[in-house]
């Protein structure tokens, strides 16, 4: 759809209520809205489940919520200040479908894979419990694009990661738990045998985890 300032698709709610949960889904680097979204079938029924596409369209297909370039070296870096935009724009997406879908604005899950991961880290920060649940996986927190450290942040997060993953190392992935527990923010770190995808048993985990806040 595009009556909304991003493009995404919606699987309405099968079970009706009051007000509506939101799962929200977004996608990584190169993919699209329709790429998480084979997920929805199996997503719990009484919540709206929304995959948002990501602004920036590349070269050879796909869409991405920031840039990412390789030196010389094949060092990688990662554009913060599109990145920061990104969560800008995710935002003022988000107050539409609150408004469009009248969604119970307690129950929200933002769900993100790899870049989209780091872009939900990057948005509980920038606006801390306006998202009360936060499932990463497959990513990482990105430090450039963290505004700030809130020091009253209550949202909960669901976090995985492959093992041997070839893309992310695991390594990075450690240092998010490590961080929220700092910072004493509820978290759950969970690792699968699997490589730069979600495991099947990651899925129903997160599933799970989703359905006992609902």
């Amino acid at each position: 759809m595009n009556d909304l300032s991003l493009e995404y698709v919606v699987r309405e709610p099968l079970a009706t209520s009051e007000k509506t949960p939101l799962i929200l889904l977004i996608h990584g680097y190169g993919s699209n809205m329709d790429d998480l979204f084979s997920f929805a079938t199996e997503l719990p029924l009484k919540a709206l489940v929304v995959s948002v596409q990501a602004p920036t369209a590349l070269p050879f297909g796909g869409y991405a919520w920031y840039n990412i370039t390789f030196d010389a070296d094949e060092n990688k870096f990662s554009d913060p200040v599109e990145g920061k935009e990104s969560v800008q724009k995710l935002n003022v997406f988000i107050d539409e479908i609150i408004e469009k879908y009248n969604i119970d604005t307690t129950k929200i899950f933002m769900t993100g894979f790899s870049q989209g991961a780091i872009l939900s880290y990057a948005y509980s920060f920038t606006f801390p419990n306006k998202i009360n649940y936060i499932i990463a996986l497959s990513g990482y927190f990105n430090v450039d694009f963290l505004v700030n450290e809130p020091k009253n942040n209550k949202s909960e997060y669901f976090i995985s990661h492959g093992n041997v993953d070839q893309v992310i190392p695991v390594q990075w992935a450690r240092k998010a738990p490590e961080l929220l527990d700092v910072l004493k923010i509820n978290n759950s770190y969970q690792e699968y045998p699997v490589g730069h995808g979600v495991h099947p048993t990651n899925f129903y985990d997160f599933k799970n985890w989703i359905n006992k806040r609902l």
